[in-house]
């Protein structure tokens, strides 16, 4: 009989990884999680930090009540990691906005988001501002706006700070954690998963998949299939300055250093990850219509970021037929959802029923 030495090993260390492991430590688990390191292509320490409903699920309407169920759960989400870590994530949840500059374009998002709020037949709060309304709310907002969407439950935080907060945690309960490790082989025999790296072998009795674009060379080993690509955002930063931006935007917001983050490029360009002249040129131009105070903002530092995306932009959530035990978790929300892959997700993972939320978000929905 095979001798485990953890109950759940999970590959990746990214907020997706760190948040399913958060959860199980939690529940009493003896965890080991496996991090490639700084070589990785790391989205969790790229992205833009947003806590957010609005748009999310607009031809799936599940993916809209799961991402609700998480926006709801991410205030006490937070204060449970700041209590215990004493971290403080900067989360703000004063609602967001979709700013505007045509009005053909606000127009054909308020029509889609209505017939998503019928879809799912709850409560989905929205609020269409227009120019005078917006300036009420957010003052600094420039002349070439035509309106915008707000969300109430909207909102943004700290993506490192995040990943510290879900490491020390970890940490405090007991898990472990193994840096710059590259998964050579994986095998699943006597009921138990055997993982090596590096020339070392760990043995578990539950395997998870939170690798990223890593997960689609990893799935295979498992009999499963991850069929995700690289989606490149580039992002500017500028100078410190004065608070003007409360709620954040898909495109701008202020971090609570004073910083202001510009960004939201979707570039398919395979797994390149720099940034281009053009399209930071671009993204500028758009962040100085919505906010002409950002004119003479110094830019001081640039990056390019690689989301993790599946052919129609929506999560896999998946335990292996060939190796019960073995479960694949991939997807770009990673931020917004870690509220309920701590909770919810790992339960599942542990036994508990499937989320209903969950069903539609299987690799098979691919063989076509």
């Amino acid at each position: 009989m095979t001798i485990r030495d953890i109950d759940t090993l999970i590959i990746g260390g990214g907020v997706v990884g760190m948040s399913i492991a958060y959860g199980f430590a939690k529940a009493g688990e003896k965890v080991r999680l496996l991090d490639e390191g700084d070589d990785a292509f790391r989205a969790a320490r790229g992205n833009f930090g947003l806590v957010w409903l609005q748009g999310k699920g607009l031809s799936n309407p599940d993916y809209a009540r799961w991402t609700m169920a998480s926006v709801g759960r991410w205030s006490s989400f937070a204060k449970e990691l700041t209590q215990t870590s004493g971290v403080d994530l900067e989360l703000s949840q004063v609602g967001g906005l979709t700013i505007c500059l045509e009005e053909a374009e606000l127009r054909e998002y308020v029509a889609s988001l209505e017939t998503l709020r019928s879809a799912i037949g709850t409560h989905y709060p929205f609020e269409v501002l227009d120019p005078q309304s917006l300036r009420e709310l957010s003052p600094h907002i420039g002349p070439d706006v035509v309106g915008a969407v707000y969300g109430q439950l909207d909102g943004h935080v700290s993506p490192l700070r995040l990943l510290r907060a879900l490491t020390e945690n970890f940490r405090m309960l007991g898990g472990e954690m193994i840096g710059s490790v590259h998964c050579d082989r994986i095998e699943h025999r006597d009921g138990a998963f055997h993982v090596w790296t590096d020339g070392r072998e760990h043995v578990a009795g539950r395997l998870v998949l939170a690798a990223g674009l890593g997960n689609r060379d990893l799935a295979p080993m498992v009999g499963m299939q991850a069929p995700i690509a690289p989606n490149r955002g580039q992002v500017l930063v500028t100078e410190r300055m004065q608070p003007f931006l409360r709620h954040p935007s898909v495109h701008v917001r202020q971090t609570g250093e004073g910083v202001v983050q510009i960004g939201d490029s979707k570039e398919g360009v395979g797994f390149d990850d720099g940034t281009t002249i053009d399209q930071l040129a671009r993204i500028a131009h758009r962040a100085r219509r919505y906010f002409p105070i950002l004119e003479n903002a110094n830019i001081v530092r640039t990056w390019g970021a690689l989301r993790v995306m599946t052919p129609d932009g929506y999560p896999i959530y998946q335990e292996s037929g060939d190796c019960p035990g073995a479960f694949l978790v991939t997807c770009h929300s990673g931020i917004t959802l870690a509220a309920m892959h701590a909770g919810p997700l790992v339960d599942w993972m542990r036994g508990a029923s499937e989320p209903p939320e969950i069903h539609t978000f299987k690799s098979e929905r691919f063989d076509v």
